[in-house]
């Protein structure tokens, strides 16, 4: 017999199991170690996915429990049997709840895509970036395929410029296979994103609903420092000479609010930050907002946009940055103390703002904007002695920028 005799009575001995014994005792029994990806989610519950199948195969007449090291846990060995069964399998981190900023990219970096002439074929971006402008709105993770298919045929007929067809079946079952995608209210086995009838038949047969998978929807919902990395890595893998503005303005992602937290406009520190660790993530951010100008800049001697002064997801970035550099303290040094308070989220109470404003030639970018307290802010703005002060201002731009967050 081989995993594909396993069926759905053995997989769900093997749940009751994992209920009965708790997950290290069934692990230890049966000698696997956590799921570092894929986790199947039953009534709401999450299991080792690869052990709960390698168990399953204990429960066919007259076999033994596989070990670890006689099959694969991805997606096409014990992930396969169970969806091919029915069962829902979420692609996540090893704590099977989340996923991190890096891994997320890695992610995206490692996306099989069709390419052209011209560059690679924008379905999957064109859908991750719709699902991440909806999850930034507080919009349900999951809609129904009649929706998703709606929303979707419409950016890609107007925002698919590398001959992509307006069928949203490819980019969903592509995005599923990656483990960026969750399918739900389905059976059998889930097509791949292949040949043009099976997979039009496919949804117009089960309907599933669907969305962003938990894990991912879940940090590109409530991390703005997420949100801004994934659109940059998509930005700058796929959208190599296309103007990526008009679709994230579509999609709701050319927004003030793009980079920010829920309830909150700069980044959360969870305990001690490493030095080490905020002086890369400084200059990550960095060179994202230089990334962004460049794209604004001359390419083989031709201006591949015209300059935008307000660039929303560019100013998220320098703002992350500045956040970070200013240890939250005001960065204006003549500052008479600010305010006590607080925001809901325990964080100072901090204004970004560009030294030189950008309609008046000012830059998107650390070394032009300063943290700034409520009352230093309004001195900035329109106190008489704002002129003396937007140069002092300029000076501690440039040398807090040079010299990185935490004085690094």
């Amino acid at each position: 017999m081989t995993l594909a005799d396993i069926g759905v009575a053995q997989v769900t001995r093997a749940v009751e199991e994992f209920d009965r014994l708790g997950r290290r005792a069934f692990l230890e029994r049966y000698g696997f170690g956590p799921s570092r990806t894929y986790h199947l989610v039953v009534d709401g519950r999450s299991y080792d996915s690869k052990a709960i199948v390698g168990a399953a195969h204990g429960f066919l007449p007259g076999l033994r429990p596989l070990r670890p090291s006689e099959f694969s846990g991805g997606l096409d060995h014990a992930v396969k049997v169970l969806t091919d069964l029915g069962f829902r399998v979420e692609h996540s981190s090893a704590d099977g709840t989340a996923i991190d900023t890096d891994r997320l990219v890695g992610r995206i970096a490692k996306l099989r895509i069709a390419t052209t002439a011209d560059g690679p074929r924008l379905y999957q971006p064109i859908t991750l970036l719709w699902a991440i402008g909806r999850a930034l709105r507080g919009e349900p993770r999951l809609l129904s395929w009649e929706e998703t298919a709606a929303a979707l045929r419409k950016l890609l007929e107007s925002h698919g410029l590398r001959g992509e067809r307006p069928r949203p079946d490819y980019p969903v079952l592509a995005l599923h296979r990656a483990g960026l995608w969750s399918l739900e209210g389905y059976t059998g086995e889930v097509p791949s994103a292949h040949g043009d009838a099976a997979p039009h038949r496919w949804f117009t047969e089960q309907r599933p609903t669907g969305g962003l998978a938990e894990p991912v929807h879940a940090l590109v919902a409530g991390s703005g420092r997420a949100r801004v990395a994934v659109i940059e890595a998509i930005v700058d893998r796929f959208f190599d000479g296309v103007d990526e503005v008009p679709l994230l303005t579509e999609v709701g992602l050319y927004e003030d609010s793009v980079a920010d937290d829920p309830d909150t406009g700069g980044p959360v520190a969870d305990g001690p930050v490493d030095p080490v660790v905020a002086a890369a993530q400084y200059e990550k951010w960095c060179a994202a907002v230089e990334r962004r100008e460049a794209r604004e800049g001359l390419r083989d001697g031709v201006r591949y946009r015209e300059r935008t002064v307000r660039d929303p997801v560019r100013s998220g970035l320098a703002r992350q940055a500045v956040l970070a550099r200013c240890d939250g303290r005001c960065e204006n040094p003549g500052c008479q103390g600010q305010p006590d308070d607080v925001t809901d989220r325990g964080k100072p109470l901090l204004e970004v703002d560009h030294v030189v404003e950008l309609a008046a030639g000012g830059r998107d970018h650390p070394s032009r904007m300063v943290a700034l307290c409520p009352n230093c802010h309004a001195v900035k703005t329109r106190g008489r002695t704002r002129h003396r002060l937007r140069e002092v201002l300029l000076e501690v731009a440039l040398e807090r920028h040079r010299r990185g967050p935490l004085g690094s």
